[in-house]
């Protein structure tokens, strides 16, 4: 296929939610196949980048969002934690880059950052980009004026996921809308940032869901540079952790998995797919077949957040029988 029918292809998938929904129907491998194709002339081939993610700030969130236990909504027993000092962030970013993470993503607990916490924050972006990271902070939402100092003091990436589709939406979080969402990408974008933004499978959602959830993504202006893909973890005291538990049939079986993922890089083609949240209950042949469908980016390291992860020695036992470089 040429570039420009590719374009073309891609400007009508992209937009219409029954082109998307046409995807997931395709055979199963037929699908991986394809998305596979459209990976190998977007990225490098058998190539996977590394990233780590810090809770620079941890707990004592005033939203609610339904599978977060550093919500003070509910009742997951997790303390909240002052904004570290930018001393030890620095220190764990260096730690990161010498494990061979090639992006630091800093991730707080907050609605928005308070003007009194932005000196720091800009701080810690000046000196891990010093370590020759790229950078990625997830804070909350954004004004105008905090997007532009962010993009100064040169930040990378800002992470701000839309988690679900827009109808499924206010079944997760009430405290703030999908327009607010869209709102901060927004001054992201005008402050010239990349985007990452992507959501969480396995909430009990709908594959309309899941389509509304790709569409709402893949037909912004710009689609985001990075689209990190979650399985939830079921946490005690989160409401979506509570409903889930003992219920594994109302969470995404693996097939449906890696046809999101195959999905996502099909709608995307140049985006960095990346794996997150949920990997430790992956198994090896699952993880396999979503590089095959055209995920490129794993969160490396025992934590994310304040769930457990893949470490680095299993990660790279799994990247060793399948002859895959983390070089990117």
């Amino acid at each position: 296929m040429t570039a420009l029918a590719e374009r073309a292809e891609w400007a009508a998938t992209a937009h219409d939610r029954d082109a998307i929904a046409a995807l997931f129907d395709i055979p199963f491998l037929d699908l991986v196949a394809r998305a596979h194709a459209v990976h190998l002339r977007h990225h490098p081939r058998n190539a996977v980048q590394l990233s780590t993610l810090l809770s620079i700030k941890t707990g004592g969130c005033v939203e609610d969002c339904g599978y977060c236990s550093q919500s003070a909504h509910h009742k997951s027993g997790l303390k909240a934690e002052k904004l570290m000092a930018a001393d030890a962030v620095v220190a764990a970013a260096q730690a990161a880059r010498d494990g061979g993470s090639g992006r630091f993503c800093m991730g707080a607990a907050w609605r928005e950052p308070k003007e009194r916490d932005m000196p720091a924050l800009l701080d810690m972006v000046r000196r891990v980009k010093a370590l020759g990271l790229e950078t990625c902070m997830t804070l909350g939402m954004l004004t105008d004026d905090q997007a532009e100092r962010l993009a100064d003091a040169g930040l990378d990436y800002y992470n701000h996921n839309i988690d679900t589709s827009p109808e499924n939406y206010g079944s997760v979080i009430t405290t703030r809308t999908f327009q607010d969402r869209l709102d901060t990408l927004d001054r992201v974008r005008a402050a010239g940032m990349s985007v990452c933004c992507g959501g969480i499978l396995g909430m009990g959602e709908s594959r309309a869901d899941r389509i509304g959830f790709l569409h709402a993504l893949a037909s912004l202006p710009t689609p985001p540079e990075s689209v990190p893909l979650n399985a939830l973890v079921p946490i005690a005291g989160t409401p979506l952790g509570d409903m889930l538990a003992g219920t594994p049939m109302a969470r995404i079986d693996e097939i449906e998995f890696v046809r999101t993922v195959a999905v996502a890089r099909i709608l995307m083609p140049q985006s960095m797919v990346r794996l997150s949240a949920g990997r430790e209950s992956m198994s090896e042949s699952m993880q396999a077949l979503c590089f095959m469908a055209g995920a490129n980016s794993i969160f490396t390291g025992d934590r994310l957040l304040t769930t457990g992860n893949n470490g680095s020695d299993a990660d790279a036992g799994l990247f060793a029988k399948l002859g895959i470089s983390t070089d990117l």
